[in-house]
């Protein structure tokens, strides 16, 4: 089992690795189709984005969290979460 401390690591690197997958695989579709060379364009684009996406996720995560708190009305009663 991975310790705790990695939590926010590993969140980032399962949430990047889907949402490249999943926005690699429509660019490439719309680009190539359903095509002979669609699941290698498919994979290269996706490690590529997928490399470029993590990083960004860990340094843009923090941010992201910062925004959202101050966009969110704190709960009355700290029981109600």
């Amino acid at each position: 089992m991975i310790p705790a401390r990695f939590a926010p690591i590993l969140f980032g690197l399962i949430l990047s690795g889907l949402m490249s997958c999943m926005v690699s695989g429509i660019s490439t579709f719309r680009a190539l189709g359903f095509s002979a060379g669609f699941l290698p364009g498919w994979i290269g684009s996706w490690l590529v984005a997928w490399a470029v996406a993590f990083p960004v996720v860990l340094v843009v995560a923090p941010l992201t969290r910062r925004i959202v708190a101050r966009l969110v009305a704190a709960p009355e009663n700290p029981a109600q979460q």
